[in-house]
């Protein structure tokens, strides 16, 4: 679908304030001459069916889903693409001729944050804490490839029904426990792999993490998609543990690239994207 003059793309979320996808995308219509905006949307849960029919009504293009609205967005869209359908939530809506279609690049994007640091996620024994919407995406697209994943998420029920899901689509038995401290020590002992996929650690929460140095090990990769703080706690324990820590600024970037590829046929001046994001970071 190509681009038009005037475009109006955006992100909803609640909170919304915190969204470093509006430097990312405007960095890039402007690199590229792109006459285009992209805006944050404040869309509470209880407006989420209306925020649709505005988005039909005002022709907003093409807009990102941030949390809360990853799954319960999905029955007030008209289509989903395959991988979308597959994970049962979206993180990117485009608006083709009034109907509202669903795609989800988070799991993309998680797998080329981890390429870009040479980390191939393939037959590697995965931990991801998490039973979310990015969590589902990362889930999804990684148990394509791993040896094996052992999801945990605080509220049990949501990583069992998680993996039941994985298993029931793709044929892929997947672990799934409680977050605890016992659970955590028994999957990261011989794990190569450790993926927070929650929001614990993100600003104003700096002082929290899933995970100490007690139980990483420098035998590991320690991915964190939290990205403000761009260093989290978790990650400083992983360094202080030895282990390779790889940041959520990749994730957010490459996932980002991929939706806007999805919006406007352009290829994504990623290194624009990249240096908008940690500018917004600082402050800048």
């Amino acid at each position: 679908m190509s681009t038009r003059v005037g475009d109006i793309y955006g992100v909803i979320g609640d909170p919304i304030e915190h969204s470093l996808s509006p430097h990312m995308h405007n960095a890039a219509f402007k690199k590229l001459g792109l006459n285009c905006i992209y805006l944050p949307f404040h869309v509470k849960r209880r407006n989420l069916k209306s925020a649709m029919m505005g988005m039909r009504a005002l022709n907003i293009r093409g807009f990102n889903v941030i949390t809360p609205h990853k799954t319960a967005i999905v029955k007030f869209l008209d289509e989903l693409d395959e991988a979308a359908q597959e994970i049962g939530a979206i993180n990117t809506v485009l608006n083709h001729e009034g109907r509202l279609v669903g795609y989800n690049t988070d799991g993309l994007g998680a797998v080329r944050a981890l390429e870009e640091q040479r980390e191939d996620p393939s037959d590697k024994r995965i931990v991801l804490i998490g039973a979310g919407g990015a969590a589902r995406a990362i889930a999804f697209t990684l148990a394509k490839r791993a040896r094996s994943i052992f999801i945990l998420n605080r509220t049990e029920h949501r990583a069992v029904n998680l993996a039941k899901d994985i298993e029931r689509k793709l044929g892929k038995k997947i672990l799934a426990r409680s977050l605890t401290g016992n659970s955590l020590l028994e999957a990261l002992r011989n794990a190569d792999m450790l993926i927070n996929a929650t929001s614990v650690g993100m600003y104003p929460r700096t002082k929290e993490t899933v995970a100490t140095r007690k139980v990483l090990h420098s035998r590991m990769v320690v991915f964190d998609i939290v990205y403000n703080p761009v260093k989290t706690l978790l990650l400083s324990e992983a360094e202080a543990a030895g282990a390779k820590t790889i940041t959520g600024v990749g994730m957010l970037v490459h996932q980002g690239a991929e939706a806007f590829k999805i919006w406007t046929d352009h290829s994504p001046p990623i290194e624009v994207m990249r240096r908008a994001v940690m500018k917004g970071l600082s402050g800048g």
